[in-house]
Formats: C-alpha cells, sequence, structure tokens
C-alpha cells in the first residue's frame, strides 16, 4: 500500500464518519429505527458484494449453452465475455473449450489433460508455441475418442501446455473436421 492508497481510504473512512454521524444526530431520538436501517442498508451492501462475487460462476448457469442437432450440426451460443465455450468429451472426460479459430492446434491445460487420462509425467515438452503470453513449451498426445453429442472422432492430435493455463483452447485440428464453420445471430455454427 503506497501513500496513495492510505490517502484514499483516509479520505474514505473521514467520508463515512462525516455521513454516518449526520444520520446519528439527526435520528438520535430514534436510535432503533437508524438501527434497523444501518442493518438494511448493511445486508443490501454485502447482497451487491456477494453477488458480483459469484457473477462468474452463476452467467453459465443461466446462459444457453451448445446444442447438437440433427445432420451434424453444432450450435454454441456467444457468452456474455464474447467467446464461444464448447464442451466436449475426451476420451469420456467433460473438457470445456474456449473456441479459438486462430489456434492450430487443440491445446488442452494440464488439468483437462490429467482429466483425459493423459499421464502428464510421461510427457516430453519438446514443442514450442507463441501465445498472447509469449513462448511456451507443448507436449503432444492423442486422444482416442472426442465427442460432442452424437458426433464422435477418433484419433486427435492434441498440444499439452506446460505452463499455467485457464482455459482449453479447440483449435483448427479439430475445427477443420467440420465442412462449415459460421457465425449468424452470436451463434458459432458448426456442420459436418
Amino acid at each position: 500500500m503506497d501513500s496513495y492508497d492510505l490517502g484514499r481510504i483516509t479520505y474514505l473512512v473521514l467520508l463515512l464518519l462525516a455521513v454516518g454521524g449526520y444520520f446519528v444526530a439527526h435520528n438520535r431520538g430514534n436510535l432503533s429505527k437508524l438501527a434497523q436501517q444501518a442493518t438494511i442498508w448493511g445486508l443490501i451492501f454485502l447482497g451487491v458484494v456477494a453477488g458480483y462475487g459469484l457473477w462468474g460462476d452463476i452467467q453459465r448457469d443461466l446462459a444457453p449453452r451448445q446444442a447438437v442437432l440433427e445432420g451434424g450440426r453444432i450450435e454454441v451460443p456467444r457468452m456474455f465475455d464474447g467467446h464461444f465455450y464448447l464442451t466436449a468429451r475426451l476420451n469420456g472426460a467433460p473438457v470445456e473449450f474456449v473456441v479459438d479459430t486462430g489456434a492450430t492446434d487443440v491445446v488442452l491445460s494440464k488439468d483437462d489433460a490429467r482429466r483425459a487420462g493423459i499421464d502428464l509425467d510421461s510427457l516430453d515438452y519438446t514443442g514450442r508455441a507463441m501465445t498472447a503470453n509469449g513462448m511456451v513449451r507443448t507436449a503432444s498426445a492423442r486422444i482416442e475418442e472426442i465427442s460432442v453429442g452424437d458426433i464422435r472422432d477418433t484419433g486427435l492430435r492434441v498440444s499439452i501446455n506446460e505452463g499455467e493455463m485457464p482455459q482449453s483452447l479447440l483449435g483448427m485440428t479439430y475445427l477443420r473436421r467440420f465442412s462449415r464453420i459460421e457465425i449468424a445471430d452470436d451463434t458459432l455454427i458448426l456442420t459436418r
């Protein structure tokens, strides 16, 4: 904490004391009502803070999910953050991906690779990839089966990122298996 932060905190405390002092002086004849109103406002404040903190978890439950339609068509709605998220099963394990048409490979985080049954201790991180965060080392592996609803593929080559990665990327090595990729009305449509 530097002197600028200390000054801001001091200002906010003094402002709180001034506003609180006004309300206490103004309502000193009815302190029980003042305590009741202070409790209500405190609970409203805590509710707003809790709602803000949980919004990342809640928004995915409120938002529409992907749909696999007849004829090998997958529709993925754009989420609130502007990305398309697709959940696929890798060797039977569900993995949520960010669809990334700018990524050459399907890139798995270590956690998702482990969930898909890849033994991380046996991997050789001999590959290199340039990312938005700079150069990272990667290892290559094969996924026996990847499925999205009724759409199943086998023998998918994936890369495992050695560094920390918040979300796995669904890149072109999988997306090019579809005959058509389009975006219409905030929906990504993959067609076989």
